[in-house]
């Protein structure tokens, strides 16, 4: 399994694979342990999860550049990862034991009440875009919740597969409470399967889910699913264009544009539709892309060069179709799986841009008559993930973001991003299930009913 410096094009280092055998002694292994960490209380549960909440901020700028290097991300954006880890520690150390207490429940019974109790050892496949914080966001509600925990991670970031593992020894978690697997990614559903498993979480693209949740089914077992988007971000008659556009530049271009919630169809009154047009060329063109770890940089590379190759795919098909770049939307003469700020104006649908998720730094602008218009194109989508919409009449775009944009998470004059005490997932074929807050903790537990006459 090899680790590619998608800025260089250079090997890192190969890692070796689990073999099957393998495999299936480190999953044997972490159900061991759950029989045992299942009963430590919460707060044993708790301070270790604050040890690790430590532990990663005193190692963040090594983590970081571990991040880096292996997947591309800006420096500073791996070192804003790795601190959003130790949040998410920290919150599930200080609720896990208030979401989990029982419930009590008035009946005819002389008591009964709701229980919350651990499955067992969860299977979570995680993708490379943010390769701590997925897992962490992941894990930390999982193992405070007292399950375990069996990692299998995105083929091109074994380095950070590994590194986690690592991070929950020296914490002082059970050897076996998590484990990483380095396996290819066909054999998933020979995990899903194994006896041990009790549930599944998945978070990638539409494909993938579809196959776990098929995997799942097939076995009974429990499934979340944190899917891809096509985010819509709604700018109205009334917005403050300056705010917007450079709100709506940063959401696209975070992470080179590869995260599941960043913006990606910009929806405009027609009204402001040039206007806005102009303000957020100038916002992406500021953009600077290089090195990831230098200190000017702003845009690192994409991941691997076959999804840069994609994504001008995507690009190119859209032009053929009528789409007209603004700017961007060659690839650069340079080593590296880089691709520039790029955006898409005369959008329509049937074009990649429009119906497609673009994973990558590149935004398509449409044109709406009016707010009833653009709320029409804004779930004119298979996806419903997130949204946002941009206007000075707060009450109105309360109204909007609850009442009539169809996603998991809606957000008024901000990007959408997620937040360990906000529930957070999809709908439609962005997945189901959700992750962080009471919710997300609650996913992987046994809803007892205790009833006492």
């Amino acid at each position: 399994m090899k680790a590619i410096n998608p800025t260089s094009g250079e090997l890192i280092r190969t890692y070796e694979a689990h073999s099957e055998k393998g495999a299936e002694k480190i999953i044997n292994s972490v159900d061991k342990a759950w029989q045992s960490w299942r009963s430590v209380p919460f707060r044993n549960r708790s301070a270790l999860m604050l040890n690790m909440a430590s532990l990663l901020r005193s190692e963040r700028d090594r983590l970081a550049l571990l991040i880096t290097l292996e997947m591309g991300k800006v420096l500073r954006e791996s070192k804003a990862e790795i601190e959003k880890c130790a949040w998410v520690c920290e919150y599930y150390a200080e609720n896990a034991e208030s979401f989990l207490q029982n419930e009590p429940i008035s009946t005819e019974f002389k008591q009964s009440y709701i229980s919350f109790q651990p499955l067992g050892t969860i299977l979570a496949v995680m993708p490379w875009n943010f390769p701590f914080w997925q897992v962490f966001r992941f894990a930390a509600p999982t193992l405070m919740a007292g399950n375990t925990v069996v990692l299998k991670h995105a083929s091109n970031v074994p380095g950070c597969a590994l590194a986690i593992e690592e991070l929950f020894r020296e914490a002082g978690f059970p050897d076996n409470a998590f484990r990483s697997l380095l396996i290819d990614g066909k054999k998933v559903e020979s995990l899903i399967a194994h006896p041990a498993i009790k549930a599944v979480t998945l978070t990638g693209s539409t494909p993938a889910g579809r196959s776990v949740a098929s995997a799942a089914g097939r076995w009974l077992k429990k499934s979340v699913l944190e899917l891809g988007g096509s985010d819509p971000y709604l700018i109205l008659e009334d917005a403050n264009l300056d705010e917007a556009a450079r709100i709506c530049a940063a959401s696209r271009l975070l992470n080179a544009g590869q995260s599941c919630i960043a913006a990606k169809r910009f929806i405009v009154i027609e009204s402001i539709f040039d206007e806005f047009s102009r303000r957020f060329t100038t916002r992406m063109k500021e953009a600077v892309y290089g090195d990831p770890c230098h200190e000017e940089t702003t845009l690192g590379p994409m991941a691997r060069r076959e999804l840069r190759d994609e994504l001008h795919d995507q690009v190119i098909a859209s032009v053929k179709q009528g789409a007209v770049i603004l700017t961007g939307g060659m690839i650069p003469d340079q080593t590296g799986a880089f691709y520039p700020p790029t955006i898409l104006s005369k959008v329509k649908p049937g074009m990649p841009a429009y119906q497609e998720e673009l994973f990558g730094p590149v935004a398509a602008l449409i044109s709406a008559r009016n707010e009833k218009q653009a709320v029409e194109i804004a779930n004119d989508t298979s996806f419903g993930l997130g949204a946002a919409v941009f206007t000075r009449d707060v009450e109105r775009g309360r109204w909007l973001a609850e009442e009539k944009l169809q996603a998991g998470s809606c957000f008024v004059n901000d990007m959408v991003k997620s937040d360990p005490r906000l529930p957070f997932g999809g709908i439609n074929e962005s997945g189901f299930g959700r992750e962080l807050s009471v919710f997300g903790i609650r996913e992987f537990v046994n809803i007892k009913t205790v009833a006492i006459r």
